[in-house]
This record gives C-alpha cells, sequence and structure tokens, in this order.
C-alpha cells in the first residue's frame, strides 16, 4: 500500500468524523432557529445556569398556579349560574300569591302553587349541578347526589299538614322538620353534607337555600284543594310563607354577593400571576433566548459545508479506487 492510499485513508477518516460533528451540529441548530431558545443552556449559560433553572421552575409554578385559578373560576362560576337558575324559577311567585290569597281568587292561588311546585322541581335539579365528578353542593360529601326529585319533599310536607291541628301547628312541625338533625330535611331529602371545607363552596342546606326550598315547598300544597286549606289560619298562613319567600329571594342574592367577592379575589390572583409570568418570561428569554434569523443564516452556513464534506469524502473515495486499479 502506497504513502497516497495510507493518507487518503486518514483524510478520509477525519472528514467521517467532521460530517459526524457537523450532523450534530446541524441538529442543535435547527432546533434553536425552530425554538428561538439555545438547546444547550449549561454550555450557554456557564455560571448563570441556577439563575434560570430558578426561572424556569418559577414559570412551571406560574402554570400550576393558573390552572388551579382556572379550576376555581369555573367552579365558582357553575353555582352562581346554578345559584341564579333558583332564583328566576321563583321570580314573581311571591307576589302573584300575595295577590291571588288576598282577594281570595281560588282559580289564582291554585295557578300560583302550580308554579310554585314548578319552580321547586326547577331549583332541586339545579342544586344537582356537578362540576366533572364533583356535585357542587353537596358539600363535603362531593360524589353524593344531592336530591333525588321533589316528591318525597313534598309528600313530607303534605303529611305534616295531614297531621297538623292548624296552622300554627304546622309551623312548628315544619320548623322542626328543616332544623332538627333528626328531622325529614337532613333523613331523607338532602343527602349531601352540611360540612363544607373549602370556604368557597356553598352546600345546599345553606340557610338561604333551604329557607327558599321550604317556602316553595310549603305554597306548592298551597292550592285550595292542598291540605293546606282546610287547617285554621290557612290564609296568614300563606301570605306569611309568600313573605318568607320574597325574603328568601333576598339572602339568595346576598349569597351569589358573597361568592362574587371570591370571584374578584380570584380573578385579581389571575391578573398577579400573568404579570409575573410576563416579567418572568422576560427575564429568562433574556438568558436564553437565540436569535431565530442568526441561528437560521449559521444552519445555511452548516448546510452548505456539510455538502461540500460530502463532496470531498466522494472524491477521496473516487481517487482511491483509482489509486488501487492503477
Amino acid at each position: 500500500m502506497d504513502r497516497f492510499s495510507i493518507s487518503s485513508g486518514l483524510m478520509t477518516a477525519s472528514l467521517g468524523q467532521h460530517i459526524s460533528e457537523l450532523r450534530t451540529q446541524i441538529g442543535k441548530t435547527s432546533t434553536e432557529a425552530t425554538t428561538g431558545r439555545y438547546e444547550d443552556l449549561t454550555l450557554h449559560l456557564s455560571g448563570r445556569i441556577g439563575k434560570a433553572m430558578l426561572g424556569q421552575k418559577a414559570l412551571a409554578d406560574i402554570s400550576t398556579d393558573r390552572e388551579v385559578l382556572n379550576l376555581r373560576a369555573t367552579r365558582l362560576s357553575l353555582i352562581q349560574t346554578s345559584l341564579g337558575t333558583v332564583q328566576e324559577s321563583s321570580s314573581g311567585i311571591a307576589a302573584n300569591m300575595l295577590s291571588a290569597i288576598g282577594g281570595e281568587h281560588d282559580t289564582e292561588v291554585g295557578i300560583a302553587a302550580r308554579d310554585a311546585k314548578a319552580a321547586l322541581s326547577a331549583s332541586l335539579s339545579s342544586l344537582n349541578a356537578r362540576y366533572g365528578d364533583r356535585f357542587l353542593f353537596a358539600g363535603d360529601a362531593t360524589s353524593t347526589l344531592p336530591f333525588s326529585d321533589q316528591s318525597a319533599l313534598l309528600a313530607d310536607i303534605e303529611l305534616i299538614a295531614d297531621s297538623a291541628t292548624d296552622s300554627a301547628d304546622f309551623t312548628t312541625q315544619l320548623d322542626d322538620y328543616f332544623t332538627s338533625p333528626t328531622g325529614g330535611w337532613l333523613q331523607n331529602i338532602y343527602q349531601g353534607s352540611t360540612i363544607a371545607s373549602d370556604p368557597e363552596s356553598v352546600t345546599a342546606d345553606n340557610d338561604a337555600i333551604k329557607s327558599l326550598i321550604r317556602d316553595l315547598a310549603v305554597l306548592a300544597i298551597s292550592g285550595p284543594d292542598g291540605p293546606l286549606a282546610s287547617l285554621d289560619g290557612y290564609k296568614t298562613l300563606v301570605q306569611e310563607t309568600s313573605l318568607s319567600l320574597s325574603s328568601s329571594e333576598t339572602q339568595i342574592t346576598n349569597l351569589r354577593a358573597d361568592l362574587g367577592v371570591y370571584e374578584e379575589r380570584n380573578a385579581i390572583e389571575q391578573q398577579t400571576l400573568d404579570t409575573e409570568e410576563t416579567l418572568l418570561t422576560a427575564s429568562f428569554n433574556d438568558l436564553t433566548a437565540r436569535d431565530q434569523y442568526e441561528a437560521a443564516t449559521e444552519l445555511q452556513s452548516l448546510q452548505t459545508t456539510l455538502e461540500a464534506s460530502y463532496l470531498i469524502t466522494a472524491r477521496l473515495s473516487q481517487l482511491s479506487l483509482l489509486n488501487y486499479l492503477g
């Protein structure tokens, strides 16, 4: 083997290594041209890598916090929507019933009672709202459906009316039904938890909600053919319940206002995160950003060099073959 063959072989091997390095460099530069960020941050930043990693960790934390805030915002929005439905369903019933019972118009009283029954059904359905697998008004028992339907509640209230001696006795029994731990409300109707660990959550056992449901249930059986009509003090009972319903609606408004405070606080926290993210991103980019135009220009140069290296390697291979044949 002559000296030319040895020299040619060494050059070919050297070019092969050079080509391998070029391909690695092209891959790295191509990524940088696409992402606009240095691929090897440790090499680029050297002693500043710790600062960059802290910035990256802070950005990741902000992303996690934003997900939590978004979930909270969605949940609060759904709660507000459900309570809004409860309010809209009962709107006007108190005034209509007061007008009807005051004028002793049985037909109008019956219509108002029918409307109260429909509002009760809509309210209970709305309070069964869920977000994912979690029931929003079930307190800590988030996997439990708060209410089945209105039939059990109305049946219980009718039984109380049938057993009551007068409207005062009915009211006393009704108070026990809704307020006692052993009363029918907690034993037969509301299946969720009375405890809500999350301060931003609302249970269907909330006083405002429970008061409105109670008022609607009583008015729903207040028709002229209902079990309440035969009790002494019937007219006064219906009037007082109608006024109570109006008060319950105001309590729901106040409850929604309290939730609005949480919504506003959540929105402020989201804005704060946005500001922090903007500042941290700018700082991180200052440390790690790669000029994409510069990277693209370098990539083009590297590709040209690679093509030339392939061409030289091919020519050396041809010369080696000719030398061998010669």
